[in-house]
């Protein structure tokens, strides 16, 4: 009997592995600014339009082996935001907060058509373009330039093919059973999967979400300037920055008048080279670095402190944010991927503008852009539920951030009705996205390997504290 136990346990474990079509072989992610992370890599090819019978596309995808496979549990997909950004790259970057998981899940990463290496779809865009838009008869003709050149044909890159990627994806890694883990546009993502082919998902992870009913983009502004709100609140709680930026508020106000009177041409340090490089900054450059600031709780800290120093003419650190955000956004984003769903899923569904939005710091120019972005764009592919509310019976776990600027907690709330059987936390301070946030890993561990959300304890992560402003650019006050 000894010597028929290793046969027998071979046996065993090439039952209980996937039959895949698909070959993984050995590669590394590489991560932006150095480094690289390992994986198993493999291309599915689909067909661009599911109608019909057109060309073929591939995806790339990437597995990460569950770290102790003797006690394999179900896949977990990664679905990366944006809309744009490339799974295996938010991964990457990510990696050691998806490590308690890794433990016994093995992490599938698909970067979703027309994002990083499945037929990327990019636009020769301005650099700051996420920060600062061009006004609306330039964005049009940018917009309708890049359309003209995309390696495919934008009507086919929404959510409602996406989904169906993921689903052959899943079958040629032979799968039968797998969950989630989503943050921000990919919760839409997950959640149209979860509509379609349900009874292949055990659970999921939603982090900034989104629910179905929602129409991204209409009230950018308004949700921005709540997380602009809190922060000064925030700081106004905490003494010693309450101490030295008494008003940020004002601070924002008077360098918003200046800068509308009198935009700036200026020298600033490169934050990546070091290298001095020039700078235009006025109204919208600040309004738009503002916005990505208030993102992260870590970045927020610096706002008060920021607008201090520009109305003390010292712009030139509040610029050096703007190049670092130009840059980071331009590599990671496939703009042609992000303007197909937001034009086909979005913007034709906005109302008249709200009147509240000439109120906020931000004005009408993103709800404006939006719409000059989609008017040469091709109307793609959208199933005629994607904005229906969701009705789902597989657990949920649903993190929000109290102070998150596009995806507010009012959209965890939403989603939350949704899922029967569902955790919902808001974590107090923070912005868009929990992954990294304090006790998330072994959080998202727990519930994945227990069994109903509702009973979950989450107190780890409902006490988290958000991160002290800085006084001065050597940090918080001891």
């Amino acid at each position: 009997m000894m010597a028929r136990l290793p046969l027998l346990l071979t046996l065993v474990l090439l039952a209980a592995a996937p039959a895949r079509s698909v070959t993984l072989s050995d590669c590394r992610l590489p991560r932006a600014g150095g480094g690289s992370v390992p994986a198993r890599c493999g291309i599915v090819k689909v067909p661009e339009d599911y109608g019909g019978t057109g060309r073929t596309i591939e995806l790339k995808l990437a597995v990460v082996p569950a770290q102790e496979p003797s006690r394999a549990a179900e896949p977990v997909f990664i679905l990366a935001g944006g809309p744009g950004q490339a799974a295996t790259e938010f991964y990457a970057l990510a990696a050691p907060a998806f490590a308690p998981i890794g433990r016994r899940h093995p992490l599938v990463l698909v970067d979703q058509r027309g994002t990083g290496g499945s037929n990327r779809l990019d636009c020769d865009f301005p650099d700051d373009l996420a920060v600062v838009t061009p006004p609306p008869k330039e964005l049009a003709a940018l917009s309708a330039a890049c359309v003209a050149k995309l390696p495919g044909r934008p009507q086919f890159y929404t959510t409602s093919v996406a989904v169906k990627d993921l689903d052959a994806v899943r079958a040629a890694l032979g799968y039968e059973s797998v969950s989630f883990y989503a943050v921000s546009y990919g919760t839409r993502v997950a959640q149209h999967y979860l509509r379609h082919y349900g009874t292949h998902v055990r659970a999921v992870i939603l982090d900034g979400a989104v629910p179905p009913q929602v129409i991204l983009g209409e009230t950018l502004a308004q949700d921005a300037e709540r997380a602009l709100e809190l922060a000064y609140g925030r700081c106004s709680a905490q003494p010693s920055c309450r101490a030295h930026f008494p008003d940020p508020a004002g601070d924002y106000a008077a360098l918003h008048r200046r800068l509308a009177n009198q935009p700036l041409k200026l020298t600033a340090t490169d934050p990546e080279t070091g290298a001095p490089t020039a700078v235009a900054f006025g109204p919208d450059e600040l309004a738009g670095t503002i916005r990505l600031l208030s993102y992260s709780a870590t970045t927020s800290a610096l706002i008060p402190l920021l607008l201090h120093e520009a109305n003390e003419g010292r712009v030139q650190p509040l610029a050096a944010q703007l190049l670092m955000f130009s840059r980071e956004l331009d590599v990671s984003l496939a703009y042609g991927m992000h303007n197909s769903v937001a034009c086909s899923e979005d913007v034709p569904f906005f109302g008249l503008p709200d009147p509240a939005l000439s109120r906020t710091y931000l004005g009408t120019t993103e709800y404006d852009s939006l719409i000059a972005l989609c008017q040469p764009w091709p109307r793609g592919v959208v199933d005629p539920d994607l904005h229906a509310p969701m009705h789902a019976r597989v657990p949920a776990l649903i993190l929000a951030g109290e102070a998150d600027p596009i995806s507010p907690p009012a959209f965890a709330i939403t989603t939350a009705q949704g899922f029967p059987d569902h955790k919902l936390v808001v974590v107090r301070g923070q912005g868009h996205g929990q992954l990294l946030v304090g006790c998330t890993p072994e959080l998202m561990v727990r519930f994945l390997d227990g069994s109903a959300a509702t009973s979950l304890d989450a107190t780890c992560l409902e006490t988290a504290v958000s991160t002290p402003f800085f006084i001065d650019f050597a940090g918080p006050p001891p």
